[in-house]
């Protein structure tokens, strides 16, 4: 009997085995299958892109669309950087980014260092009426921004895109936070040695905080080479223009039709930095991320 009940329990256990292997099996397909559908979804866009920007007008305008153009013309890309005259573009977008880039990181680190270590009056409170600053949506200042920026007369110059936005609450919360993370007896030590907080910012806590600092740098050049509202409605004209409404002028601002596999190369050459960046870049982003969500 005692055999009869162990083979049973086997016997059971074996079914039980085999229905978690199934149910296991089932779930990762499904689960695959949803990856690889929403991965179709995100990368077709690009996709169509690339082949549209390699296609002739005539074969763009065909209908039903194919899927793989009969004649690749790499001529659009070259057409498309002379007429979207991409290299001044380029040139103007890439001053603002670096510029803008450089001067908003000494601004986030003074402004975090601050917050993190020094102790002022009000600093908390002042912390709080900041961060509260980030639940009003940026649309809200663009007209009190702009006219700003027109009584200073910064209106069709460099300036006016670079110094409304060098200050991101966000950046000096991330930071902050990643500076909350260095042992506090690091800073007391080495005020007991004599060493200033410049320089104990510059040797300590920059070199620790480093891979946050990587990602404020990638994210800041990523928002102006983004840019698209504030330098259409400030810096519209020829001289100044950048990447995102200097193209759209130069295909809207021409007379016919336009032609739009040329138009889509333009829109290529423009992302490829972008892709790049996030390629090569992207375990720099998440990891300055994710180390300054956790204080410990």
């Amino acid at each position: 009997m005692s055999k009869l009940n162990k083979t049973m329990k086997e016997r059971d256990m074996q079914q039980v085995t085999a229905k978690q292997k199934v149910t296991k099996i089932v779930t990762q397909a499904l689960l695959y299958a949803f990856l690889i559908t929403m991965a179709i979804i995100v990368i077709f866009p690009f996709y169509w892109m690339l082949i549209s920007s390699v296609k002739s007008l005539a074969e763009y305008q065909q209908s039903p669309p194919t899927l793989f153009p009969r004649e690749i013309l790499f001529s659009n890309y070259v057409e498309a950087f002379e007429q979207a005259n991409l290299g001044k573009l380029f040139l103007n977008t890439l001053y603002v980014g670096v510029v803008s880039t450089l001067l908003s990181l000494v601004i986030t680190v003074l402004s975090a260092f601050a917050f993190a270590r020094l102790e002022f009056k009000g600093k908390n409170a002042l912390f709080a009426a900041l961060l509260a600053t980030m639940m009003i949506p940026g649309e809200l200042f663009t007209i009190t921004n702009y006219v700003t920026v027109y009584n200073f007369k910064w209106t069709g110059t460099f300036t006016v895109l670079i110094v409304p936005f060098l200050v991101s609450v966000f950046y000096i919360y991330l930071l902050r936070q990643n500076f909350l993370q260095i042992p506090n007896e690091l800073y007391l030590a080495a005020k007991v040695d004599g060493t200033t907080d410049l320089k104990y910012l510059w040797k300590v806590m920059i070199p620790l905080s480093l891979p946050t600092l990587i990602s404020i740098t990638i994210l800041k050049m990523m928002g102006a080479w983004n840019s698209y509202v504030w330098p259409r409605l400030v810096a519209n004209d020829e001289e100044h223009r950048l990447i995102t409404n200097g193209l759209r002028n130069a295909f809207t601002e021409s007379t016919g039709d336009v032609n739009i596999p040329v138009q889509m190369a333009a829109v290529a050459i423009v992302s490829l930095p972008l892709f790049l960046v996030f390629i090569f870049l992207r375990k720099y982003i998440m990891k300055g991320v994710s180390r300054s969500g956790i204080k410990g």
